[in-house]
C-alpha cells in the first residue's frame, strides 16, 4: 500500500482501487474512486471547475456521482456534474432538495443495489439532519468492496467482508466539551454537532460491531478542524480496529474560496 500527497490531498494506491480524496471537511467534500477503467465520483461540494482540475478536465471517464445528501458541503456542483454528462445517484429527498431533475439525476432506494459502470452500488440510510441521507457500500468487478460513510451520528448495519472503509470521525466529546466551556462553540452548535456527526467513541463502537477480518485501510474524513484531534483519532481507531489508518483534513477545501 502506498500513498503519495499531490496538489489535491491523498492519492491512496490500495489493491485494485484507487481512492484520492480531492476535499473533505466542513467546506468541502470530494472523493475520486478508480478500479480499472471506471471512476467514481463521492460528493461534489467544491466548485466545478476544481472539481474538473482534479479530474484533469477528464470528466467523460466518470462513469456518476454519489450523492450522500443536500448540505452544500457535499452537493455544490451537482447541478454543474450533471451538466458535463455525468448522472448522479441520490434519494428521492436529496434530489428534492436540491431541485435536480431530469435524465441524469438517479433517484435510488435504501437498501436496494444499483450499477454505476463497473461498480455495485448498496445504499442505506444515516443519521443526519438532512432529507434522506445516504451511505454507500462499493463492490467493483475484482469483487473489492469500500464503506463511505459520512455526517452521521450512528449506523446501525453491520457490514461483512469490506476492504477499505472510508468514514467521518468528526469530533471528540472531550474536546466538544473543552470548547463549549471556553466558549469558542455555543450551546446551540453543540446539539446540532451531536444530532449530526460521528464522534470518535462512536466510530469505535462501529468498528467493534463490524467484521474486519478483510480490512485492509480504514481513512477518517470530515474531521473538525476545531473539535477535532487527528493524531489522536489515528492512534484510537488503529487500536480498536488493528488495521492502518490514515486521516484526511480538510486538504484542498483548506486552500479554496468554496
Amino acid at each position: 500500500m502506498t500513498r503519495g500527497q499531490g496538489k489535491y490531498g491523498g492519492l491512496l494506491r490500495c489493491g485494485l482501487i484507487d481512492i484520492q480524496v480531492i476535499a473533505s471537511g466542513s467546506t468541502g467534500n470530494c472523493y475520486k474512486i478508480t478500479a480499472g477503467t471506471d471512476v467514481l465520483i463521492i460528493e461534489c461540494g467544491i466548485r466545478f471547475r476544481l472539481i474538473r482540475e482534479a479530474f484533469k478536465f477528464q470528466l467523460s471517464r466518470v462513469c456518476g456521482c454519489l450523492l450522500t445528501h443536500e448540505h452544500q458541503d457535499h452537493a455544490k456542483a451537482a447541478k454543474d456534474i450533471m451538466k458535463a454528462g455525468v448522472p448522479v445517484y441520490m434519494s428521492a429527498g436529496t434530489a428534492e432538495n436540491l431541485s435536480l431533475t431530469g435524465h441524469r439525476a438517479k433517484i435510488v432506494k435504501p437498501l436496494v443495489k444499483f450499477q454505476v459502470g463497473g461498480f455495485t452500488v448498496l445504499p442505506f440510510p444515516v443519521e443526519h439532519d438532512a432529507s434522506e441521507p445516504l451511505g454507500f457500500l462499493i463492490q467493483g468487478k475484482s469483487g473489492e468492496k469500500l464503506l463511505f460513510c459520512t455526517d452521521t451520528y450512528y449506523v446501525k448495519y453491520r457490514f461483512k467482508g469490506v476492504n477499505y472503509f472510508l468514514i467521518e470521525c468528526n469530533y471528540s466529546s472531550k474536546i466538544l466539551a473543552e470548547n463549549i466551556a471556553s466558549g469558542f462553540v455555543s450551546p446551540s452548535m453543540e446539539s446540532r454537532i451531536k444530532r449530526s456527526h460521528f464522534e470518535l467513541e462512536r466510530v469505535k463502537e462501529f468498528f467493534r460491531a463490524n467484521d474486519l477480518r478483510k480490512c485492509r485501510g480504514i481513512w477518517l474524513i470530515h474531521v473538525s478542524r476545531g473539535n477535532g484531534d487527528p493524531e489522536l483519532f489515528k492512534s484510537e481507531i488503529e487500536g480498536v480496529s488493528g488495521v492502518p489508518v490514515h486521516v484526511e483534513v480538510a486538504s484542498l477545501a483548506q486552500r479554496l474560496e468554496v
